[in-house]
């Protein structure tokens, strides 16, 4: 078996670490200052849009599109070890790279199921970097967990388009740059198939009845990097029945193909802030002393960088293998895989996350060290794009459904 990565990847790969180098390192503390001074905490720090300028300039811009119209072209499997790379610094090189979550999987429902003049409109500044998106799926007032509850209304009417509900969470909604909302609700909410009732609409920002109330924190912190999340109420917003994306009923199949790539993507950065934790942890174990010895001496930290080194390793197997099952087989072929790494990814990097923190004690819950962030977005996955336990639900049941 062949391990090594091709050479477009290698070559790719050695771009990216000399730019997260000399750029994305060093701006983390620049892009903190910047931020303190903004009008709005919600404002981008030039620093942030001289990444974006320096990493289109070297070509590493849209890494993620596997579309080489629209995108770089690279394989699943290509891609993998570049989001780890990024995944390093997840509040910057994602942005930077405009590799990030959720304009990735907008862009991504744009290039598969928009029409051309929605691709003219949308997509084209957003592969641009030009404009910021938001994806509203999940409610408040009912399980989002299970798609099929949604009860924000899309009603037709004439030409248009009314819609009405509340959503939260939505990431990208607090960014001024956010000009598009894909709205998903029910367009038939008594159809026969459950599956076919949710539609999606894109819904520009600036449409009467759509107000963005308040910012959602995590974890105590509003992720300002990504653009914040809200919570956004629609009021009888009314938008052009050629808003449409894709068709009436195919709301639920365009989240499913949306939702398949991007917990890959978040594996794939997971592991990335994984390593960023074990780095952090050496540089920790063997500048810090405890009791006479060097905190890398200790047996206990010595036991929990092995572990995290073991982890990792796994996990980076698994991913990769996930990925080339999804470009030889499809998100279909690689369902079972897809949920595995979605459930083993982000529970084992909180733990790889949690204990490089108790290596840094009172440092590793401050703003001085980025471990809290990196501890607070890891565990956060555990429930974004469908909570763990939903997976584990679905992956028994297939492995269940070989002995019935």
């Amino acid at each position: 078996m062949d391990f090594a990565f091709d050479a477009r990847t290698e070559e790719l790969r050695a771009r990216l670490l000399a730019f997260m180098d000399e750029y994305v390192y060093p701006a983390e503390a620049v892009a903190e200052e910047q931020r303190a001074a903004l009008a709005s905490p919600w404002d981008t720090p030039a620093v942030v849009e001289e990444l974006k300028a320096e990493a289109r300039r070297q070509g590493l811009w849209n890494l993620f599109l596997p579309d080489a119209e629209h995108g770089a072209g690279l394989t699943n499997l290509q891609y993998a070890p570049l989001a780890e790379i990024t995944g390093r610094s997840p509040q910057l090189a994602p942005t930077a790279t405009n590799c990030a979550a959720p304009d990735t999987g907008n862009m991504e429902v744009l290039a598969q199921f928009g029409d051309e003049r929605q691709k003219k409109q949308w997509l084209e500044p957003l592969l641009a970097g030009e404009i910021r998106s938001a994806f509203a799926m999940t409610e408040p007032e009912v399980a989002s967990s299970d798609a099929t509850n949604i009860t924000t209304r899309i009603e037709r009417d004439g030409d248009e388009y009314v819609i009405t509900g509340r959503k939260w969470y939505i990431s990208g909604a607090m960014n001024p740059d956010c000009r598009i909302f894909i709205v998903m609700g029910k367009t038939d909410p008594d159809g026969p198939d459950i599956r076919r009732q949710q539609s999606m609409v894109l819904v520009p920002r600036d449409t009467p009845g759509v107000t963005v109330e308040r910012a959602m924190r995590v974890f105590g912190y509003e992720d300002h990097y990504h653009g914040g999340h809200a919570e956004v109420v629609f009021d009888h917003a009314r938008v052009p029945v050629s808003h449409l994306v894709g068709e009436e009923g195919g709301g639920f199949a365009i989240a499913q193909a949306r939702l398949g790539p991007g917990r890959i993507h978040h594996c794939m950065r997971l592991i990335g802030m994984a390593e960023r934790a074990i780095e952090l942890m050496c540089r920790r174990a063997v500048s810090r002393t405890a009791f006479g010895r060097a905190l890398g001496q200790q047996g206990v930290v010595q036991n929990w960088i092995a572990d995290a080194r073991v982890t990792v390793e796994q996990l980076r197997l698994l991913v990769l293998k996930t990925a080339w099952l999804m470009d030889t087989v499809g998100n279909r072929g690689a369902h079972t895989e897809i949920q595995a790494i979605k459930i083993a990814t982000p529970r084992a990097v909180v733990d790889i996350i949690d204990r490089a923190v108790q290596l840094y004690g009172a440092g590793g819950v401050s703003q001085d060290f980025p471990l809290a962030e990196l501890y607070a977005g890891a565990r956060t996955l555990m429930i974004a794009d469908g909570p763990d336990e939903v997976h584990q639900r679905s992956l028994a049941r297939r492995e269940l459904k070989k002995y019935l």
